[in-house]
C-alpha cells in the first residue's frame, strides 16, 4: 500500500494521523466533570494524609489546615466569589432597609420632642402669666 506524505505506517493498516485524531477527539463537557473529580480526589487525598498526621502528632493539625488553605484557595475563590455575591447582596440591602427604618424612628423621636417642648413652652408661658397679679 503507498504511504501518503506527512502519515507514518505503522504496521497495523491503520495510519498515525488517524490515531492522533482519535487521542484529540474528547466528548463535549469532559473538562468541567475532569475538574470537579480532580477536586474531589485531591480532598480526599489530603483529608486521609490529615487524618494520618493528626494520628501521629496533633501538634501538624494547624500547620495542615493552613497548608490545605494555601492548595485549595486558587481554586476555591472563583466559586467562592459567585456563592458570597448573593448573601452580600442581602447584606447591603438589608442594612440599607435597616439605615432608613433608624432614620425613620429618629425623625419621629425628634418631633415627638420638639412637640413637648412646645407644650412646655406653651403651658409655662401660660402659667407666668397667670400667676402674675394684675
Amino acid at each position: 500500500m503507498p504511504q501518503q506524505s506527512g502519515m507514518a505506517d505503522t504496521g497495523n493498516g491503520r495510519d498515525e494521523g488517524s490515531l492522533i485524531a482519535e487521542a484529540d477527539e474528547e466528548t463535549p463537557g469532559a473538562g468541567a466533570t475532569n475538574q470537579s473529580d480532580e477536586l474531589m480526589i485531591g480532598a480526599a487525598t489530603v483529608g486521609v494524609i490529615c487524618v494520618g498526621a493528626a494520628l501521629i502528632e496533633a501538634a501538624l493539625i494547624p500547620g495542615m489546615v493552613i497548608g490545605v488553605a494555601a492548595m485549595l484557595a486558587p481554586k476555591a475563590i472563583p466559586k467562592l466569589g459567585s456563592a458570597v455575591e448573593p448573601m452580600f447582596r442581602g447584606a447591603v440591602r438589608g442594612t440599607y432597609k435597616l439605615g432608613q427604618k433608624a432614620r425613620h424612628i429618629m425623625a419621629e423621636a425628634e418631633e415627638q420632642v420638639r412637640d413637648i417642648v412646645a407644650e412646655e413652652n406653651a403651658s409655662g408661658t401660660t402659667t407666668k402669666q397667670g400667676a402674675q397679679p394684675s
